[in-house]
């Protein structure tokens, strides 16, 4: 039986860690922006009982049919929507709930959508160039691929994936559209780029970069921040796992920031920006899993935990 288009197990990555992040306790109300198969979500909904409840969202019909199931058992302290975690604060509104008490992401791309070839992540697998999280989204990866100027998916392919090779990359491409498939892609950038770099696949970064392209991972990850910020009750959590640096570097500027008083130049004799510190940073440095998980789930080698509490009202 063919199961290239199965998921594979869904392993949760810093699953203890991020318990711990979080600290759930009965009563609380918490939210997994990064549904994914329901992992953190169900790991929230056990330490918070009894009446704990937890709002769960996610783009991914697939993933959300696989975490219905799984969080069936908690029934309405579960609520799970279809809807990306740039909508926070709407979702929230339309629930009336008061502020949370945690907020959780996983950032990136889940092994689940990775080990599905028909959705088209993966260079590893033949599978049409979609990318999407959410099918609804009318951008693709192959429309990206073969209708953006070279100039402009040389610069997608160096803002998103940080690839040295951009122009020459971006410059093969459009010399050998059309391409719909992961793998006429992927043979195409291996052409030019020669062999792996440090074990690293060449269409690596490019895959990333259309991948974040695609479900502009990084415009809503900017949003959803000051979004977070504001619906945490005084001691909340938020706990966030990145895969890589363009995350992980937006995450630790922001909370940095909103972890001091006074945003001013350090020249400046007298503070006139206003700004007042709303977290406490809990992670000097990002957290990260350890050998026995990596070699469990080496999708977790990359993966960075930081976690911040919301501090009480001035």
């Amino acid at each position: 039986m063919d199961r290239s288009s199965e998921p594979a197990p869904h392993i949760p990555v810093l699953y203890q860690p991020v318990l711990d992040g979080l600290a759930p306790r009965p009563g609380g109300y918490y939210v997994d922006g990064t549904l994914g198969a329901g992992g953190h979500a169900e790991g929230v909904l056990k330490a918070s009982a009894p009446d704990g409840r937890l709002l769960g969202l996610d783009l991914d019909p697939q993933a959300l049919g696989l975490a219905a199931a799984r969080l069936a058992p908690y029934g309405e302290r579960a609520v799970i929507r279809q809807a990306s975690y740039g909508s926070l604060a709407e979702q929230l509104k339309i629930l009336n709930w008061p502020a949370v008490q945690g907020i959780c992401l996983d950032l990136g791309v889940s092994s689940m959508q990775l080990d599905t070839a028909s959705r088209g992540f993966s260079f590893q697998m033949e599978g049409e160039l979609d990318m999407r999280f959410d099918p609804r989204n009318p951008v693709t990866a192959a429309s990206l691929v073969n209708t953006l100027p070279e100039r402009d998916l040389a610069d997608l392919i160096w803002t998103y994936g940080e690839e040295p090779a951009s122009r020459r990359i971006a410059r093969a491409i459009v010399a050998a559209r059309p391409l719909n498939t992961t793998r006429a892609l992927a043979e195409v950038i291996a052409r030019i780029s020669g062999p792996q770099r440090r074990g690293i696949h060449p269409a690596t970064l490019t895959f990333q970069a259309l991948r974040i392209a695609v479900n502009r991972e990084l415009n809503t990850l900017e949003s959803v921040l000051p979004q977070a910020v504001h619906a945490l009750a005084p001691g909340g959590r938020l706990a966030i796992i990145s895969f890589h640096s363009l995350e992980d570097r937006l995450v630790k500027q922001f909370f940095t920031k909103e972890s001091r008083d006074c945003l001013c130049p350090p020249q400046q004799p007298v503070c006139t920006c206003g700004h007042r510190a709303a977290l406490k940073i809990l992670t000097r440095h990002p957290l990260v899993a350890d050998e026995t998980e990596v070699a469990s789930n080496p999708r977790a080698r990359s993966a960075k935990l930081r976690v911040a509490e919301k501090l009480p009202l001035a």
